[in-house]
C-alpha cells in the first residue's frame, strides 16, 4: 500500500491511497462469502454458486461495494497513521479505481488541526464577581424549596396556569386522525409550553369533566412535514388536576429542613447561595478571559472540523435524550425543530468549542506545561469516587490512550488555571451600584426586622438560645 499527501488550501489535505491488486481480490472473495449463503442459481444448491459463476451472471461489479468498503476499513486506518497529519474530522473518500485485476485507488481528504498564533493571554482583564447575596435572592430560593416539598390537592374550581390536568385527547385535520395526534391519560402543566402554542391556553378556566374542542395551527417548522402549517382540532376530555400547595416559610418547615429556626434556615440559605454565585462568578470569568484570548489569537480552522464538533454534540445529545426515554425524532416532533435549525443553533458554539480547546492547547505547548502521571491517577480517583466504583478495578480499564487524553485534558485545564492567575479583575461602576442597592435592601429588611423582634420582646418571653447546624455538601460535577 502506498499513500501520497497534498496539502490544500484552508487546512485541507488529500491522502491518495493505492491498494495492491492482489489485496482488492482478496476483498472481493471475502465480499463473496459473506453473501454466497443467500445466493440461489438454477442447478446450484443456495451457497454454493461459485464467485466466477455469480460473477459471469450478474457482472463484475457485483461484489465492488461490499469490497471497496472491506479495503477502506482496513487501509484507511494505516494510511491515516503513515500520513503523519494532525487529522481532526471523518475523511470523505472518493473512490478513483476499482477493477479487478488493477490496484485499488481512493483518496480520502481530511481537516487539518490548524496552527494558532497566540495573541495576549496574560493579563487579560476580566470582571470581578459579584458574590453578595440579597434578601431577595434568599427568599427566591426559599420558595423554590417550598415549591420543591409542594404537595399536590386535588382542583374543582376552574382551571389555571401551573396547575395539572390529566387528559385524554385526540387530533384531527379536517375531521381526519393523524398518527401521532391521540394519547390518554396525559399529564399536562398548564403554562409550561409543553405543547404546541394555544393549546393549553384553551384549557386554563375548564374544569375537571369537561370536554373541550382546542383548536391550533401547527408551526410551520413543524418537524412532521405532513404537519407543519396546518390547522387541527383536539377533542380533549379534563380527567382529572391538581394543583401545588406550598408549605408555609414557618418555624416546622426549618425544623423539616433540619435546622432550629427560620433565621438559621436563611443563613444556610444565603451561605450555599454565596459558594454558588463565587462558583459562577469563576465560571463566567473564565468565559470572559477566554473569548479575550481567542479574539487576540489568529486560526483558520476547516469548515469538516467544524461540521465534526456539531455531528459530535448532536451525538450527545441525543444520547441525553435516550437517558431520557425520548429519541431525538420525538425531541424534534415536540418541539418542532429540525435537524437543519439544530445544526445552525449549535454551530456558534461548536465553533466557540474548537476555538477554545485550539487556543489553550497553544498555550500548554507556550508554557512547557504538563500534566503528570500523578495528576491523572488522582482524577482516576475522582472518578471512581464520583461513579461509586472501585479505584483498582477502574484503573485497569483505563488504556494507554485514555491516560494521554485524560493528561491532555488536565494539561488544557492548568492553561486556563494559568490564565486566571495572571488575568486582571476590574470592577463596573453598574455592578457597584448594584450592590450599594442590594447593601440598602438588606439593611432596610434588619432595621424592619429589629423593630419586630423588638415589640414581640415586650410582649413574650426571651426565646432559648439557638445553634446553627451546620450543613455540607458534596457536589461532584
Amino acid at each position: 500500500m502506498s499513500v501520497k499527501v497534498e496539502t490544500l488550501e484552508n487546512n485541507m489535505a488529500k491522502l491518495t491511497v493505492e491498494v495492491p491488486a492482489a489485496e482488492l481480490d482478496k476483498a472481493l472473495d471475502t465480499a463473496y462469502n459473506r453473501q454466497k449463503k443467500s445466493i440461489s442459481l438454477p442447478g446450484f444448491r443456495k451457497g454454493k454458486v461459485p464467485r466466477a459463476m455469480v460473477e459471469k451472471m450478474y457482472g463484475a461489479e457485483v461484489f465492488y461495494e461490499d469490497a471497496a468498503n472491506i479495503l477502506l476499513q482496513q487501509t484507511y486506518p494505516e494510511a491515516y497513521d503513515e500520513s503523519g497529519l494532525d487529522i481532526v474530522s471523518q475523511p470523505t473518500i472518493d473512490v478513483v479505481q476499482l477493477e479487478k485485476g488493477k490496484d485499488f485507488i481512493y483518496t480520502a481528504e481530511v481537516a487539518l488541526k490548524p496552527e494558532v498564533k497566540l495573541g495576549k493571554y496574560k493579563g487579560v482583564s476580566v470582571t470581578k464577581a459579584d458574590t453578595k447575596v440579597t434578601a431577595t435572592e434568599v427568599k427566591a430560593e426559599a420558595d423554590k424549596e417550598r415549591e420543591a416539598s409542594a404537595r399536590k390537592v386535588k382542583v374543582e374550581k376552574a382551571l389555571k396556569n401551573g396547575d395539572t390536568a390529566v387528559i385524554d385527547f385526540v387530533g384531527s385535520i379536517d375531521g381526519v386522525e393523524f398518527e401521532g395526534g391521540a394519547g390518554e391519560d396525559y399529564p399536562l402543566e398548564l403554562g409550561s409550553g409543553s405543547f404546541i402554542p394555544g393549546f393549553e391556553d384553551q384549557l386554563v378556566g375548564k374544569k375537571v369533566g369537561d370536554e373541550v374542542d382546542v383548536n391550533v395551527t401547527f408551526p410551520a417548522e413543524y418537524q412532521a412535514a405532513e404537519l407543519a402549517g396546518k390547522d387541527a382540532l383536539f377533542k380533549v376530555t379534563i380527567k382529572d388536576a391538581t394543583r401545588k400547595e406550598l408549605p408555609k416559610l414557618d418555624e416546622a418547615f426549618a425544623e423539616d429542613k433540619g435546622f432550629d429556626s427560620v433565621e438559621d434556615y436563611k443563613a444556610d440559605l444565603k451561605k450555599k447561595l454565596e459558594e454558588r454565585k463565587a462558583e459562577e462568578g469563576r465560571r463566567l470569568q473564565e468565559d470572559e478571559a477566554m473569548e479575550k484570548v481567542i479574539e487576540d489569537a489568529k486560526m483558520d480552522i476547516p469548515e469538516a472540523m467544524i461540521d465534526n464538533q456539531v455531528n459530535s454534540m448532536l451525538n450527545d445529545m441525543s444520547n441525553q435524550l435516550m437517558q431520557s426515554g425520548l429519541s431525538m425524532e420525538q425531541y424534534m416532533q415536540f418541539t418542532g425543530m429540525t435537524m437543519d435549525k439544530f445544526k445552525e443553533q449549535v454551530r456558534p458554539d461548536a465553533i466557540k468549542r474548537i476555538q477554545g480547546s485550539l487556543v489553550l492547547e497553544a498555550i500548554v505547548k507556550a508554557e512547557n506545561i504538563e500534566a503528570s502521571d500523578a495528576d491523572v491517577d488522582a482524577e482516576i480517583e475522582k472518578m471512581a469516587a464520583a461513579y461509586g466504583m472501585d479505584v483498582e478495578q477502574l484503573k485497569k480499564t483505563v488504556s494507554d490512550s485514555d491516560r494521554e487524553n485524560i493528561k491532555a485534558d488536565l494539561a488544557s485545564q492548568k492553561a486556563l488555571d494559568f490564565v486566571m492567575e495572571n488575568a486582571k479583575q476590574t470592577a463596573k461602576k453598574s455592578t457597584a451600584k448594584k450592590a450599594e442597592a442590594a447593601d440598602g435592601e438588606e439593611k432596610a429588611e434588619k432595621k424592619t426586622t429589629k423593630k419586630s423582634t423588638t415589640k414581640k420582646a415586650d410582649d413574650e418571653k426571651p426565646a432559648k438560645k439557638t445553634t446553627t447546624k451546620k450543613a455540607t455538601k458534596k457536589e461532584v460535577e
